[in-house]
């Protein structure tokens, strides 16, 4: 999952003004900060080579990606210290309380917005300026190892299943295949069960403050009630760190991840036949849930060559750059004139699970990830309160009460 954190309020200076041209020779090096991952450093660096310097080098601009390792506590430490590169990820559950210590670059009369989806701009606009350009964006979607369920002898699942369908079919193929075998992956984390919360008609934050009423304590209890049950497993069973290890270990039936999972499957289990459907849907509304993820590219205010950097941000996000990210399998594109991309048409599995993950974001109760201003500690006392209701620790009435009382804690700050 992506790695979040708290953002407090820095005395941090204001923007300067943005220069209008390139200055030719003079601090024409803008770097580039974000995640540190594999597939992501190999993806963006393709990207720079074959899209955004050939628009610079006209200019005599070099541009350089910077993986970090923790990035989103890399880059606040690297803002307050004056160190941070000229652009970055912005990541949409952080934007706010990044946005607040003045040191990115609001883009408004440098960057025309229209282009891209407006939920997506609305993520990264605070007081009406927009902070950041969304690269592109994900939901979740079912993957499934088609050789579990064929050794099973158990339907796929497929876009009409309930939860008691979802669970009918990956226990039968936990039962079926045995001691360490599992139907599917269910981390302690709202960063997946959050879907399953949305599905009931919960919504996360109203008029400032979270309930977590009856509705999500019946999506509560569904989640970990699979793992109590031996049905589903947390990751660290399988000795895998999310989702995507999951269904590469050939231990786990079914998981739940965005479409950053086929890069990742494609590059370290080729072989595996796979699927993707739709979320199960809630019994009681007949609604699936999802959660709309999306990052940012942000300028940092204090960038030596403003003018460069909005050049290279509009390279990053032009036709072109966001195609490429498409078919890299990572993620969809936030222009709204790719949403009818031809690769969004085919058939194979890849672009099976890309329309999958744009259906996300528009059927059922899709609801942002993003926790507004309160950052990665709106997240913590409901997956403290999952893992400890998996583990058999507490009750479902005690870990949700307990949960309520650390977000009734977090949002008075």
């Amino acid at each position: 999952m992506k790695k979040l954190i708290a953002f407090g309020i820095l005395a941090l200076g204001a923007a300067g003004a943005v220069g209008t041209g390139i200055v030719q020779g003079q601090n024409n090096v803008i770097t580039i900060g974000g995640y540190d991952g594999a597939t992501d450093t190999a993806t963006v660096n393709e990207l720079i080579t074959k899209y955004v310097k050939p628009k610079l080098a006209a200019d005599g601009v070099e541009v350089k990606y910077v993986p970090t390792a923790e990035f989103g506590k890399t880059i606040l430490n690297q803002l307050s210290a004056g160190t941070a590169p000229d652009l970055f990820y912005l990541e949409d559950a952080a934007a706010q309380g990044l946005i607040s210590t003045n040191r990115v670059l609001a883009l408004n009369g440098l960057v025309d917005t229209k282009p891209f989806l407006p939920t997506l701009n609305r993520a990264f606009t605070v007081g009406g300026k927009t902070y950041g350009i969304a690269k592109d964006f994900n939901t979740l979607t079912l993957y499934y190892n088609k050789d579990l369920f064929d050794q099973a002898k158990v339907a796929y699942p497929d876009d009409n299943d309930t939860w008691a369908d979802f669970e009918t079919k990956t226990t039968n193929v936990q039962k079926a295949l045995g001691k360490g075998y599992y139907g599917t992956c269910f981390p302690a984390e709202y960063a997946r069960f959050g879907a399953f919360a949305a599905s009931t008609g919960w919504k996360p934050i109203v008029s400032g403050r979270t309930i977590l009423d009856n509705r999500f304590k019946s999506a509560f209890t569904f989640y970990t009630n699979l793992v109590k049950k031996g049905v589903a497993a947390k990751p660290g069973q399988v000795n895998a760190g999310w989702g995507g290890d999951c269904i590469k270990s050939g231990k786990v039936a079914t998981a739940f991840e965005g479409g950053w999972a086929l890069g990742f499957l494609r590059d370290n289990a080729p072989n595996l036949k796979y699927g993707t459907s739709m979320l199960p849907l809630d019994p009681a509304t007949k609604k699936r849930g999802n959660l709309i993820y999306t990052v940012a590219w942000a300028i940092n205010a204090g960038t030596k060559n403003k003018a460069a950097a909005v050049k290279v941000m509009q390279a990053l996000t032009s036709v072109e750059a966001q195609q490429f990210i498409l078919r890299s399998g990572l993620a969809l594109p936030s222009r709204v004139s790719l949403q009818d991309d031809p690769y969004l048409k085919g058939t194979a599995p890849e672009q099976v699970a890309f329309r999958n993950v744009f259906r996300g974001a528009s059927e059922g109760n899709a609801v942002s990830f993003a926790a507004d201003r309160f950052g990665s500690d709106w997240y913590r006392p409901i997956d403290e309160a999952l893992n400890a209701a998996m583990d058999g620790q507490k009750s479902v009435d005690q870990a949700v009460k307990d949960a309520q009382a650390g977000l009734d804690r977090v949002m008075k700050k």
